[in-house]
């Protein structure tokens, strides 16, 4: 029989991999890549109460990937701010996205709507992380969510894939100084009224119902949040402590080599997405045709 002497280092060893193996003392891994011809200025905010990761924004050139850690408690959202520019002073200002900090990073800024959103709760209810891509600040450059490890039925690539600027209601487009669409707010942001921000009396689920305008963001992007209450099919799950490939307008979801290279999709979640990715292009050209 062991002595406890012999059994405290078995006993403390077990009780470290316990901890291990729970997530307590595990970190994820967000990578952003921008995919897009344009250079993107990322932006971090964690959740009140969650401390700010070690970078709360960024800038990517083209081709340009960046990793982050951050704890497996960590909670709060990225998205990409775009046009911007610095003046004189050097102070940063962007069309869209922008944090209001006049920096690089973001410092507790949140985003200016209207801006594509990617939301984060890790290891939350069940030790499982949530995650959405949300359109319901508006919508501003494409983006995808890739889960890199971590289990489940919802433990699934979503995103927004389609750019939705050119064929935004001319009622919600938001252009640049030379007419160029950069942007698609939301109906709350556009119009203000409670039934489209479900405000006031339409705060709650039984009365605040998807517009007309959520429904033609949800049909172009049916894994994205559309509206406030558009949780059923828009709040994804994953367990086993995954990291995320986050990718500013990813047309190259198709090309399983790119992902490979950074641990990702498989050849045959590659072909899955892909598939959804015709449906969801040609519905919204689809819908475009009757709006422009």
């Amino acid at each position: 029989m062991l002595t406890m002497a012999q059994l405290s280092p078995l006993l403390l060893l077990l009780s470290i991999s316990n901890l291990f193996i729970s997530g307590v003392y595990s970190e994820s891994t967000f990578t952003l890549i921008n995919n897009c011809d344009y250079t993107v200025w990322p932006g971090i905010l964690s959740n009140s109460g969650v401390s700010p990761l070690n970078t709360t924004g960024f800038v990517l050139q083209k081709g340009e990937s960046k990793s982050i850690s951050a704890p497996n408690s960590w909670g709060g959202r990225l998205w990409g701010r775009t046009h911007c520019t610095q003046d004189p002073t050097g102070t940063l200002s962007c069309l869209t996205g922008d944090c209001g900090s006049g920096k690089l990073e973001c410092s507790g800024g949140g985003a200016i709507p209207p801006a594509t959103l990617a939301e984060f709760t890790l290891n939350g209810h069940d030790n499982m992380d949530f995650y959405d891509v949300s359109l319901v600040d508006g919508y501003n450059l494409p983006m995808v969510v890739v889960p890199q490890g971590g289990s489940g039925d919802k433990c699934s690539t979503i995103g927004c894939f389609v750019d939705l600027n050119e064929a935004c209601p001319p009622e919600l487009k938001m252009v640049s100084s030379d007419g160029e669409r950069v942007a698609c707010k939301s109906a709350c942001e556009a119009f203000g009224e409670d039934e489209y921000c479900c405000s006031g009396a339409y705060g709650k689920p039984e009365t605040c119902k998807p517009s007309e305008y959520s429904e033609l963001f949800k049909k172009a992007c049916p894994t994205a949040y559309s509206y406030a209450y558009d949780d059923g099919s828009s709040t994804f799950t994953c367990s086993g402590g995954a990291g995320y490939l986050i990718t500013f307008c990813p047309t190259q979801i198709f090309n399983t080599k790119y992902y490979s290279s950074y641990g990702g999709v498989s050849e045959a979640s590659t072909s899955t997405v892909a598939g959804g990715v015709v449906v969801v292009v040609a519905t919204w050209l689809l819908l475009s045709s009757h709006l422009i």
